[in-house]
């Protein structure tokens, strides 16, 4: 090993020594105590060996797999629709006319206000006999809903509170991925008679394809760990209608008080997350096609 080396990893060292104790260590720990039965209030002394017990229910459990399968509902409806909305409102927001500086800053403000705060403000909008929703509703003409009572548009509901919040999230990223796009390309592109979509679809996006990436995983990843929005809102209900993983995990370790079963079920929720995430780096990697000609 030369200098050169050395001292690069000498410089490496202590970021890797972060992300092993804030990122390894918790993961292994949650694996570890998948192999035991324990509640909270109890010594670690007393924990039974369970051995693959708890990771056999999280694989065959029928309520695990349900909550999942709502995970992925979730996430994919609502992902999908903060991609379109913010990739819209990023197009539609990037001229630099007067006031537009106004309605950027106003855009970002959901994405600012706390998940707890979220739920409770949804949670009085949505509200059957005095929310806003439904008073708009009535003076339109139409009927009156139970937004969080029946199990459809209950799980609606969860996934307009989250576009409201996190769509903002996609909006910042564009926008700064629009700010670095070479004007003398677009120059180039309108020159040759190419028209506002063309140059959006062909140009501006692909161009950008690599913030759109990260943009997808970072939100997949906030999609599959939502917890205190939906627990403010309906708390997996009505049924489990709206019960995502991560609040199914909740209920397992501090209202089942079976730690070691939502030990276990975190990890396979850590394993689909993952997967989505390789799937979505791997479809969306703008350097694919020119790895292949090496």
């Amino acid at each position: 090993m030369n200098d050169n080396t050395r001292t690069g990893w000498l410089f490496v060292a202590p970021a890797v020594v972060i992300m092993l104790v804030a990122c390894l260590y918790p993961v292994l720990s949650a694996v570890h105590l998948g192999f035991y039965e324990w509640s909270m209030g109890t010594p670690w002394s007393e924990a039974k060996w369970a051995g693959w017990t708890s990771f056999q229910i999280a694989f065959t459990e029928p309520s695990v797999w349900r909550s999942l399968w709502t995970t992925l509902k979730f996430a994919a409806v609502s992902v999908s629709a903060e991609m379109v909305l913010g990739i819209a409102l990023a197009l539609a927001l990037e001229s630099n006319l007067r006031g537009m500086a106004f309605f950027r800053s106003l855009f970002i403000l959901p994405m600012m206000v706390a998940p707890i705060a979220v739920g409770l403000t949804w949670r009085y909008m949505f509200d059957a006999q005095f929310g806003l929703i439904n008073a708009v509703l009535v003076a339109l003409g139409f009927a009156a809903k139970g937004w969080l009572a029946e199990e459809s548009l209950a799980f609606a509901a969860i996934i307009i509170a989250d576009i409201w919040q996190w769509t903002p999230f996609v909006f910042i990223m564009v926008v700064a991925g629009l700010a670095n796009v070479d004007s003398s390309v677009l120059e180039a592109a309108r020159i040759d008679g190419a028209r506002w979509w063309t140059v959006t679809t062909r140009v501006k996006l692909p161009m950008i394809a690599h913030v759109l990436a990260i943009t997808l995983v970072m939100r997949l990843i906030d999609a599959f760990r939502v917890l205190e929005v939906i627990y403010v809102l309906t708390f997996g209900g009505p049924g489990e209608s709206t019960e995502v993983l991560s609040l199914h995990i909740y209920k397992t370790a501090f209202i089942g008080q079976k730690l070691g079963a939502a030990s276990a079920i975190s990890v396979l929720l850590l394993v689909v997350v993952m997967v989505l995430t390789w799937l979505a780096l791997r479809m969306s990697n703008p350097m694919r096609d020119n790895e292949g000609d090496r």
